[in-house]
């Protein structure tokens, strides 16, 4: 329920009565809204707010739990601005815009009502335009138990109106009352004023109106201008009771009842213990009081009031205020328009005293920039830091200072910050006119600049910062301060805080301290806080300003404060210094009371940091995991997080110089109590002013968004560590309001752990899960603050901002904690290293992850780090463990360089564990290959005490190597105690692999070579040849094959003759390839047992032979391509038939000769060829020249044109010149050919014959039937015997042996004659 401030006068007012019904809780919000209407001159309304809370929201378990809904209205001339909050661990905001229209409608416009929430009946009551303070004063409403909404309204000339409007759920009729003072009740179909009628008094009129539901009638309590309670019963329409409430004014009725009230207030507070109490607000001029009052019931229906007590307070301007079972809170505006929040207990308060409640001041007015530090950082450090300033402050400041309508809603927290920025710096940039500046000018110029849109900024977070009302849950005790532009949260303050905060009057109106029992030391303790509040008061601002940088510079807080404490003595113009000695002679026993303060402020525990499986059931783990989950809830736990910090840090700084003090002018402080605060209390002190400071800093840090990409990549290496099984961590933020990485550990990991450690020994079904705020919410910030604080074994923060990536920050907290913290000193360094990783500084990794390795067993982050399995533990050493898992994380982020020194460190560590350091020295190998480092990869290779896995290096190192063609450095390396090793590698490699595409075979040779084993390095090169002969039959692997048989001939050639030979495997043996089934062979069938191989010993006149052969497959195939395939398996014989049909004579010719092979092919197939040109002519004489360019041709003939036909008879000629056989077997041949296909035999062929074996031609002749050529030759041959000729028969001279030659004669005679 809303409550309608008073509204002044308007000349055409609409008031709307709006029932909105919720589905989430099934409750519902009743609205009484007003508007006016367009004119000139229009009036702006006063705005308001209210609350509402549930009778569950205190039960955990309930559907309920922890919700309240809040409501702001802000009144314009021509709109007005509803805005429905409904807080609770899920937040739904509802924001709506209801226009006023000049014809008395009202609309709603913009944005819809969510799903969920239903507009079920609304009215609207028009007033007569003209007609002066027409509009009702103040209003109430409630749901009645028939489930109707009643309302009530306070008309501006007396009187209540009451409106009745359906149930949500059914139709129905409007019906308005009107109560009036004669008790009785009208009904009316429409408003009519009383006014018009003039039958009521104007002293009459409501100002505040309450109502209450009691048994089966509803009361509603007025309270009137004339000072007046009335009490009305709606039941039967009639006034119950009137109180004057002036007879509870002590003094000064009289000139307060001359004029009437307009300020007063009036709540109502039920409970079944006290019943209903009462409490009036009265504002008199002179002295405003509060009155509770307790409604007293007698018979025949007749009510009194009790007075309860009576509690005065200051003249300050009262907001809103509410009563409670036991105590008055209300909200104030001071004389400076700062609010003021306090509460006082009506029932025990005897001195009147109202406490104190701190609230967060407000930023300051002026911002000190340094001389050594850049104004615009400085202003936007100030502007965009948490607790100070509001987006809509900014965006409001923002659209002034460049005087435009532009909308920055759907700009992100950095956007906005960056649009400052270019908006201030332009301003600056368009308001000078001058070229040159000098530094110190341009920097005042930026200090004037920034401070003025500093100044619009503050002026807008005022007006956001205007209270608007108070709430008060009375199932969780939450207080609120619903202001203009947010809500504000109570939290209760701890006993510490609370004493250093209270101004003087508080704290010496305190007689005894929760921190301490005994009454002196109690009194000792509170003297000591007045104490630290006068340092305070007295620090000038630069001096606290150079205590805050020392911290920040880490330097010695001791040093810096002996330096402020110097400062403050030698500016002591006030004596300030005196009064504080003074106060501290009244301290008996100081040492104790700073010792029982640092006791107090010490926040190291051992916080339990795991979840305990305590069988709670799905319904409580589900509440568990809703409870102050929101970003709301998260966001205010975290700023008190931040407020404490800030406090603390501030009282151990005041105790830090106070203690200063102590030792340079202590009189009442022995030489042992100086001793005590030289060596425990000082340092103590120190200490924990660096961590307040570090607390405050990470709460004013906000989390840096990481980019999807990034983010993935980083999560991907933080899986190696194995920490946290987290996904991508989410928002539910808002882009303009930005998380701290406070409450990003809060949400993702801390909030968790803190409610199962709450309700890990609480039966929570059993005793409801009652939430009280102040106690849960102080549960909740210790455990907390104790979970962030550094020195204590916990280190789920820091992990936490490593494994969401907040390495900015991260690496700010170990730079913070490193000097002072002696606690998680390796964790840290652990951090810090892989902070360095994210920024690229691999080299200062390293030095962090190394010095952490001296932490590994005594840290709890690094053991979890290093696995908890305690058999691997037992079996590893936990340094080993760690190195592993740095490694692995070095080598997921690809940092060889840095894996090998921190693998050649790790090995001094495994001195006694072999598999451990076999693993790091393969790992060293690895990467030094990687990188290309061979001989450092060799080396590390030999150092492996693993056989296997030196094998496996091994043959990486091979393969690589091989792959990379740097050969030189493999051949070159010792490999001692490898050799065979190396060549079983490179063998196995070189008969599994493709022939052509990789050298194995080469690399090899040239490593037998080096060594000087020709034997081997020939064997090597055969079986490469032969390999190319059987698989490679192209032109390309005949070359490579010929180039292998000449090496493997001159390797033996290199070897004593007694050793020139080697073993070749018989004729169609295979090589075995690796990973070949011994069992059964290529289509899966057993194989046959297998049969011992056949060994051939090949001597160095074999090899030769295997070379012509290669030779001449080689020479056939760079004259005729195309036959390199049959070239590549035929045997010596096939290839002589080859060559000859090429036209490779001279080749065919040394083949056979190698082979020992007939030359009969030869000079037949050339004789065939001379027949064919002898035939064919000149056509086609370019493959004729071709093949005849083949062969060694006889002298060159230049006196005359040689056809290619005469070339080849000449290439014959030649053959059988240079061939001679003893019974001229070529030459018949020859002639056997010619005339076998009717050529006539050349002169020169027939001279050569018939001076060799005249008879064979002569046979010849007879055989082919050329009996002319053959009666011409026995005609010559007779004149030769007769001495005719004789030369050209081969016969010298005549020989007188006629016998003879006349035999001879007779028988070619007698051959001829049988022819």
């Amino acid at each position: 329920i809303l409550h309608l401030p008073t509204l002044p006068k308007a000349p055409k007012v609409v008031f709307w009565l709006c029932w909105i019904y919720c589905a989430w809780c099934l409750r519902s919000v009743l609205l009484c809204l007003a508007g006016v209407g367009l004119h000139s001159g229009g009036v702006k309304y006063a705005d308001s707010a209210g609350g509402f809370s549930y009778e569950d929201s205190g039960k955990l378990l309930s559907v309920t739990s922890n919700r309240f809904i809040h409501c702001s209205i802000m009144l314009l001339h021509s709109s007005l601005t509803l805005e429905i909050r409904l807080y609770s661990d899920f937040i739904i905001h509802i924001k709506n815009i209801i226009k006023i229209s000049k014809n008395t409608n009202c609309q709603i416009f913009q944005s819809p009502l969510p799903p969920g929430l239903y507009l079920t009946h609304s009215y609207v009551l028009p007033f007569v335009q003209g007609t002066p303070a027409t509009a009702p004063s103040t209003s109430a409403a409630w749901i009645s138990h028939q489930g109707e909404a009643v309302f009530t309204l306070a008309s501006p000339s007396g009187g209540i109106t009451v409106v009745t409007l359906p149930a949500h759920d059914q139709d129905g009729t409007v019906s308005i009352l009107e109560l009036k003072q004669s008790s009785m009740m009208q009904r009316l179909a429409g408003w009519m004023p009383t006014a018009i009628r003039g039958d009521q008094s104007i002293s009459d009129l409501a100002i505040s109106l309450a109502v209450h539901q009691l048994e089966d009638d509803t009361f509603i309590f007025a309270l009137c201008q004339d000072h007046k309670l009335r009490m009305w019963s709606f039941k039967h329409q009639m006034c119950l009771l009137v109180t004057d409430m002036l007879d509870y004014m002590p003094a000064g009725r009289g000139e307060v009842k001359a004029s009437p009230a307009q300020a007063h207030k009036l709540r109502l507070f039920f409970s079944s213990s006290t019943g209903l109490c009462l409490a009036i607000y009265l504002a008199v001029p002179k002295g405003s009081q509060f009155c509770v009052l307790q409604l007293v019931a007698s018979e025949n229906n007749r009510y009194s009031l009790d007075h309860i007590s009576t509690q005065f307070t200051t003249q300050e301007t009262l907001v809103d205020f509410v009563l409670t079972a036991s105590d008055i809170w209300a909200v104030w505006l001071d004389n400076d328009n700062q609010t003021v929040v306090k509460y006082i207990s009506f029932e025990h308060s005897t001195a009147g005293m109202w406490n104190q409640v701190f609230v967060q001041p407000s930023p300051e007015e002026e911002v000190h920039v340094g001389e050594d530090q850049d104004p615009r950082e400085v202003y936007l450090d100030v502007l965009f830091s948490p607790l100070r300033f509001t987006a809509s402050a900014i965006i409001k400041a923002l659209q002034i200072y460049k005087r435009g309508t532009e909308r920055y809603s759907d700009l992100s927290w950095e956007e906005l910050k960056k649009e400052v920025t270019v908006t201030v710096e332009n301003e600056l940039q368009g308001s000078v006119t001058e070229y040159e500046f000098c530094q110190e000018d341009y920097r005042l110029l930026q200090v004037e600049f920034w401070s003025k849109f500093y100044a619009c900024c503050l002026q807008y977070q005022d007006v956001l910062s205007t209270p608007l009302a108070l709430h008060i849950s009375p199932a969780t005790a939450m207080v609120c301060v619903l202001k203009k532009g947010f809500v504000s949260f109570l939290l209760p303050c701890f006993a510490v805080d609370h004493l250093y905060l209270s101004s003087d009057e508080y704290l010496f109106s305190e007689e005894e301290t929760p921190i301490a029992e005994d009454s002196n030391l109690s009194r000792d303790v509170l003297q000591l806080i007045q104490c630290l509040r006068m340092v305070s008061e007295s620090l000038p601002e630069d001096m606290a300003y150079e205590m805050d940088k020392a911290l920040e510079d880490l330097l010695s807080p001791e040093k810096v404060s002996e330096k402020v404490l110097e400062g403050l003595l030698a500016n002591d113009n006030e004596n300030v210094i005196q009064d504080i000695l003074n106060k501290l002679q009244d301290i008996s026993n100081p040492t104790v009371a700073i010792n029982t303060l640092l006791r107090e402020l010490d926040l190291e525990a051992d916080a339990e940091t795991e979840s305990r499986p305590t069988g709670q059931s799905l319904r409580v783990r589900i509440s568990l995991s809703q409870l102050y989950g929101s970003s709301v809830a998260a966001s205010l736990i975290c700023q008190a997080v931040c407020q404490t910090a800030m406090t603390r840090t501030l009282l151990c700084r005041d105790l830090l110089i106070l203690q200063q003090l102590y030792l340079r002018i202590g009189d009442n402080v022995s030489g042992a109590q100086l001793l005590q605060l030289q060596q425990d209390l000082i340092p103590r002190c120190s200490s924990l002013l660096c961590s307040y400071h570090l607390l405050k800093q990470m709460s004013l840090t906000l989390s840096s968004s990481v980019p999807l990409d990034i983010l993935n990549a980083d999560l991907q290496h933080l899986s190696v560590l194995e920490l946290s099984d987290s996904t991508i961590p989410t928002s539910s933020r808002s882009l303009l309001n930005p998380q701290t990485v406070v409450e990003l550990f809060y949400q993702n990991v801390a909030r968790k752990a803190i409610m199962s450690q709450i309700f890990s020994q609480q039966d929570v079904e059993g005793s409801q899960g009652m939430l009280h705020w102040p106690q849960m919410i102080s549960s909740v910030l210790t455990l907390l603050c104790q979970f962030l604080w550094p020195s204590n074994p916990s280190f789920l923060f820091p992990e936490c901002l490593m494994v969401n990536c907040q390495y900015a920050p991260l690496q700010e907290y170990a730079r913070l904690v490193g000097p002072w913290c002696q606690v998680n000193v390796g964790s840290y360094r652990f951090v810090l290293g892989h902070c360095y990783l994210a920024s690229g500084e691999g080299q200062k990794a390293l030095q962090c992850f190394q010095e952490a390795a001296a932490e590994v067993d005594k840290e709890d982050f690094l053991m979890k780090l290093t696995g908890s399995d305690e058999e691997a533990v037992t079996a590893t050493a936990p340094r080993l463990l760690y190195y592993n898992k740095v490694l692995r994380l070095l080598e997921d982020i690809g940092l060889p360089e840095l894996v090998i020194n921190l693998a050649t460190l790790a090995i001094s560590e495994a001195a006694n564990d072999e598999r451990s350091q076999a693993a790091l020295w393969t790992r060293i190998f690895k990467h030094h290959l990687d990188l290309g480092h061979n001989s450092q990869a060799y080396e590390a290779l030999t150092q492996n005490p693993d056989s296997s896995r030196q094998l496996d290096c091994l043959r990486q190192l091979v393969v690589v190597l091989c792959e990379r063609a740097q050969l030189r450095d493999l051949v070159q390396f010792s490999f001692v105690d490898l050799h065979d090793e190396v060549v079983s590698i490179i063998e196995s490699r070189a008969r599994a692999v493709d022939l052509m595409t990789h050298n194995y075979y080469e690399l090899l040779y040239a490593f037998h070579i080096n060594r000087h084993n020709y034997r081997k390095a020939g064997t090597v090169m055969f079986e490469y040849g032969m390999r190319l002969g059987r698989e490679v039959r192209t032109l390309r692997g005949l070359q490579k094959q010929v180039n292998c048989y000449l090496a493997a001939l001159n390797c033996l050639r290199l070897v004593h003759p007694d050793y020139a030979w080697i073993v070749q495997p018989s004729s169609g043996a295979a090589y075995e390839r690796p990973g070949t089934s011994p069992k059964r062979n290529y289509d899966g069938e057993f194989a046959a047992n297998p049969v011992s191989q056949q060994i051939d010993i090949l001597e160095l006149k074999d090899l030769e032979k295997e070379y012509v052969l290669a030779r001449s497959r080689l020479t056939l195939a760079q004259q005729d391509p195309p036959s390199a395939a049959i070239a590549g398996g035929a045997s010596s014989q096939e290839m002589v038939a080859l060559l000859v049909q090429t036209g490779l004579f001279d080749t065919a010719l040394t083949l056979c000769q190698t082979f020992n092979l007939s030359l009969t092919p030869v000079f037949e197939g050339l004789t065939f060829k001379c027949i064919k040109l002898q035939y064919k002519g000149d056509q086609d004489q370019t493959e004729v020249w071709n093949w005849l360019a083949a062969n060694q041709l006889p002298t060159v003939i230049t006196t005359k044109e040689s056809s290619a036909t005469d070339e080849a008879w000449r290439l014959l000629a030649h053959y059988l010149e240079n061939y001679p056989l003893q019974n001229a077997q070529y030459h018949r041949c020859v002639i056997n050919k010619l005339l076998s296909h009717g050529v006539p035999v050349p002169d020169w062929l027939l001279n050569s014959y018939k001076e060799i074996d005249a008879a064979s031609l002569l046979r010849l002749y007879l055989n082919y039937d050329q009996l002319e050529s053959a009666a011409e030759l026995v005609l010559e041959y007779v004149d030769a015997l007769l001495g005719k000729g004789h030369q050209y028969f081969g016969i010298e001279v005549c020989s007188s042996d006629y016998c003879y030659n006349l035999n001879k004669y007779l028988i070619f005679l007698t051959t001829f004659h049988n022819k």
